[in-house]
């Protein structure tokens, strides 16, 4: 559900554009798929960022606003250098942007006009002008349908538990003992990284069943249930994990600091054939709420008990 783009320099330099009253208007259209859907990579060992930063002077309010938010939010992945020396103007940033797509392969690589006639042939690389009708642009979408699997959960989840620093995993049935939740430390494992330890928590009811048959568990059964599922993983683990076990809720959700999703079938898996499921990307202030509404001391929800298994 998270892309990653790379932009060259120039996209944020109002000079770059046939008319440079309109760059600004261009980073205004950019800005929402920037902040909701895609990661930018920060190319060359985080030297993109850097150059960007030594003529930040020169750029327009909306260009500072926007590389401000980029790093702020977390949205900016630094990758290992492509090219020997570090990219000194536009055309060089653009190679190194696709040479750095042949190693791990990006949506789009977003650039100048000027610089998209150098790269005349190269369906990656789209001028800011026309980013509209390129097909990564043309291919967003709030929404996407897939198998529920585990296979399927990390290919589309691969960027979210790879580079989010928080993770909220809500599911009120989720139970790593029972069999359908048996492969949900695969989801986990992903959000292992060697410098930054994510923040990581699971949400779930204190019941089994419904109605008349509802049956509550205890606080100590739940840690058993939990260290039961999940503790031969845990020394593997990078990061502590906290379970917060509530009174009642129903709907699914997996809560970043990256993004929302809504997921109607929460985290379990069904390898039978038809057994589809539709993902759902939240706004930004939905899925704000739905943090506040898992926040203890905002108690929407009464919190039955909380636990953390160590690594």
């Amino acid at each position: 559900m998270l892309g990653e783009v790379a932009i060259t320099p120039s996209v944020f330099e109002e000079t770059s554009y046939s008319e440079p009253a309109t760059g600004p208007v261009y980073l205004q259209m950019l800005k929402e798929p920037l902040l909701q859907e895609v990661l930018v990579r920060n190319l060359h060992d985080g030297e993109w960022y850097q150059s960007l930063l030594a003529v930040r002077d020169n750029l327009s309010p909306t260009a500072k606003e926007l590389l401000k938010k980029l790093q702020t939010q977390g949205r900016l992945r630094q990758v290992a250098s492509c090219g020997s020396t570090v990219p000194s103007n536009d055309v060089a940033w653009c190679q190194e942007a696709l040479a750095s797509h042949a190693r791990d392969p990006l949506k789009c690589v977003i650039t100048s006009p000027t610089t998209k006639e150098a790269f005349s042939s190269e369906s990656r690389a789209a001028s800011m002008e026309k980013l509209t009708s390129h097909a990564w642009w043309s291919a967003r979408s709030p929404s996407l349908r897939l198998r529920r699997t585990t296979e399927d959960y990390l290919l589309r989840l691969n960027l979210v538990l790879r580079h989010a620093n928080s993770l909220m995993f809500i599911d009120p049935h989720l139970d790593p003992t029972k069999p359908q939740y048996q492969e949900f430390f695969h989801l986990l494992a992903r959000c292992n990284r060697p410098v930054v330890t994510p923040l990581v928590e699971i949400h779930r009811v204190c019941y089994f069943g419904s109605g008349p048959g509802r049956e509550i568990i205890s606080d100590v059964d739940w840690e058993k249930r939990f260290q039961e599922g999940l503790g031969a993983h845990l020394p593997g683990f990078s990061f502590p994990l906290e379970v917060f076990i509530w009174d009642d809720f129903h709907d699914r959700f997996l809560i970043t600091n990256l993004m929302g999703i809504s997921l109607p079938n929460g985290f379990d898996v069904d390898s039978t054939p038809d057994s589809i499921t539709t993902w759902t990307r939240l706004g930004r202030d939905n899925r704000d709420d739905v943090q506040r509404e898992f926040d203890p001391a905002l108690m929407r929800h009464a919190l039955r008990h909380r636990f953390r298994l160590q690594p």
